[in-house]
């Protein structure tokens, strides 16, 4: 395996990467690193969960230039969700230089607020598209001094429907930029951008780099009217912490979250009606393991990446053998294994035969009532959320809530689990067993000068 150490980086970056427990370059790294550090324009093709933020990250952090206050790097999302998550791992590789600011601008978000961050100035922009225009005609925020622009996911962004913005940011960042772009497929739409916007791209395309059984797919046969109470037995016998499970439809949706609830099963789902706040606080509980299940469509799942989700049951199978392999390929990632469970009925056989062909494996079948679902231990996450209501425009940070906390309640970094905060509120993933007693005590005590209000979501 190529370590980053042969790169060529500064020595106070490979410090920080040995810190982050970075030493071995993944595929797509080592594949496009050197090129990309080179200078050159880029193609780049794999999957999400791959490391590939750190493979256009370190270039982009390696041409900035800290005491220039300007935007020097500009990251193209399909979501908030996922600008979020890059714009948090640049912030970790940035450690390395003094002072590196990092801004997100995305939609969901007051623009007030993003006008006043931008005002202060920031060296790294990651948003949508839309927003990124928005800030762009109302010229508070200028591209004169950009070195690099990322096209992160471009495929999802085409699937949204963002070329034009896609194409009318890129015509408003200067000529001489670097530009990378980085998709886990390759459509038409994808090499029409790359002719308009990159100067003689250098390509690296993987097409998959999951070692194999690092993702262990089964298929169920069940009939179509017995699928959602199938999920349950498949949950009831594998027994994963955190599962995503994909309808085709939002009323399939809806019913399999009534389904769920009923067996006493803690599940979310995520929809096209959920306004921003409430889809950021699903996203929240599941990553940080206070609900088992999250049912959601390949719609609004778009831009996730869930850390270590240990399942994926495909309850409808798609009849898109690209979007099953992006479904399946959301577990299984940093070298964790995981389950990809399909429940099809006789009449999606064909369909499966389809996908199995087309991505070159053997389906293996197993009969739905060989599993073991008797197990009467309910099927409880190991974490609750508490909410508290401040935020970031209260100046809260991570560090004050887990100080409080340990503080009033005694519990340690260890036995915390994530800390969310956003502009209005907070989130901290606490041992459920404990949830009720910790918010008491919480409750009791200061954040920041102020009394802590709070609730169990």
């Amino acid at each position: 395996m190529a370590r980053f150490a042969e790169l060529g980086l500064a020595p106070t970056q490979l410090a920080v990467l040995e810190q982050l427990e970075y030493f071995e370059m993944t595929p797509i790294q080592a594949a496009s690193l050197p090129l990309a550090l080179a200078g050159h324009d880029l193609i780049a093709r794999a999957r999400t969960g791959s490391g590939k933020t750190a493979a256009f990250a370190l270039p982009l952090l390696a041409r900035l230039k800290p005491k220039h206050f300007a935007v020097q790097a500009l990251v193209l999302c399909p979501t908030r969700e996922l600008a979020e998550q890059v714009a948090q791992e640049i912030r970790r590789l940035a450690r390395a230089q003094e002072n590196i600011k990092v801004l997100t601008l995305c939609g969901g978000s007051p623009v007030r607020g993003q006008i006043e961050s931008l005002v202060h100035g920031a060296h790294v922009v990651v948003g949508t598209p839309g927003r990124i225009m928005d800030h762009l005609q109302r010229e508070t925020l200028r591209l004169d001094a950009l070195a690099t622009l990322v096209l992160d996911e471009a495929d999802r962004m085409l699937d949204m429907g963002f070329h034009d913005d896609i194409a009318w940011v890129a015509e408003r960042c200067p000529a001489g930029r670097q530009t990378l772009l980085f998709s886990a497929t390759y459509p038409d739409g994808i090499a029409s951008l790359a002719s308009r916007f990159l100067r003689e791209p250098r390509e690296v395309m993987l097409t998959d780099t999951h070692e194999p059984d690092q993702i262990r797919q089964r298929f169920y046969e069940v009939a179509h009217e017995a699928r959602l109470k199938a999920v349950g037995a498949l949950l009831r016998h594998y027994r994963p912490e955190s599962t995503l499970a994909f309808c085709n439809t939002r009323q399939q949706c809806k019913a399999l979250l009534d389904q769920l609830h009923d067996e006493g099963i803690h599940a979310l789902t995520l929809h096209g009606e959920l306004d921003q706040h409430e889809r950021d606080q699903v996203l929240i509980r599941f990553a940080n393991r206070s609900v088992s299940v999250l049912v959601a469509t390949d719609v609004a799942a778009r831009g996730l990446d869930i850390a270590q989700l240990e399942c994926v049951i495909n309850v409808d199978v798609t009849p898109d053998p690209e979007v099953h392999t992006h479904r399946v390929g959301r577990t299984g990632r940093a070298d964790q294994h995981g389950w990809a469970l399909s429940l099809a009925s006789s009449a999606d056989r064909r369909r499966v035969d389809e996908i199995a062909r087309t991505n070159g494996f053997t389906p293996e079948w197993h009969a739905l009532d060989a599993l073991d679902a008797t197990d009467e231990q309910p099927l409880l996450p190991a974490m609750s959320t508490i909410q508290i209501l401040a935020g970031k425009r209260d100046k809260i940070r991570p560090g004050d809530i887990m100080g409080t906390l340990a503080a009033t309640t005694g519990l340690n970094r260890e036995e915390t689990g994530r800390i969310n905060v956003t502009e209005q509120q907070s989130y901290v993933a606490v041992p459920r067993e404990r949830a009720r007693e910790i918010l008491r005590k919480l409750t009791t005590g200061r954040l920041k000068g102020r009394a802590i209000r709070a609730r169990i979501l």
